[in-house]
């Protein structure tokens, strides 16, 4: 499998002989610059212009922006509800799952708050999670390293927080570095991972913006 960040919540996930999925298109509105994006599948987490930019992405099949389970092209996806119900941020969130067979990849969207663990527990087993970390209308620091406790991930990819592109008030990843305790991470420009090659402990990759 192929895990490619493009900024904020956007990733495009690929895997030999199954659809490709792009989650959470932006628009310009944010600060990164639109990328050039092909799936087969869209997944939007809640309607927002950061969020919900599916005209950015070419050669779509399907796009999904709700609860629900599908299976397309050897993928198969679920979209549960986990709303925000912060007085502050109250609104809809969907995260999604995706199976890809040996490997299980959460995207929890913009989620604000920590689940309950009845939550926790009907999300099932997960691989690698894709977290939002760095406050605004989502997880701050805190709440991201304790949803990550209760997910117990093998593989923590940060997003949605503050960088050199993004024009919207959010907090620097340091914040969440600090907060889950660690000082060096690994960096890539996309991560290249099967389930044989998944690490023994959990461990954060930062991916570099894709252009």
């Amino acid at each position: 499998m192929e895990i490619t960040w493009y900024g904020h919540s956007c990733f495009r996930l690929s895997e030999k002989q199954r659809a490709t999925v792009v989650t959470d298109p932006f628009d310009e509105s944010i600060g990164y610059p639109l990328p050039k994006l092909k799936a087969d599948v869209v997944t939007v987490s809640h309607d927002a212009p950061g969020h919900n930019n599916v005209n950015a992405v070419k050669s779509i099949t399907r796009t999904i922006s709700g609860a629900g389970e599908y299976e397309i092209g050897g993928v198969f996806i679920i979209g549960v509800p986990l709303h925000n119900t912060d007085p502050e941020h109250l609104r809809s969130n969907i995260a999604y799952l995706f199976d890809f067979g040996d490997l299980t990849v959460a995207h929890l969207g913009d989620m604000s708050r920590v689940p309950e663990q009845s939550e926790i527990e009907a999300l099932g087993s997960i691989h690698i999670a894709l977290v939002p970390v760095g406050g605004g209308s989502a997880l701050n620091s805190t709440q991201a390293a304790q949803v990550i406790a209760l997910l117990e991930p093998r593989i923590v990819i940060p997003m949605h927080y503050q960088t050199e592109l993004s024009t919207l008030p959010l907090e620097p990843i340091d914040r969440f570095l600090k907060e889950m305790g660690v000082s060096h991470v690994q960096h890539e420009d996309m991560l290249k991972i099967t389930g044989a090659t998944l690490p023994e402990t959990p461990q954060i990759v930062m991916l570099n913006s894709a252009r």
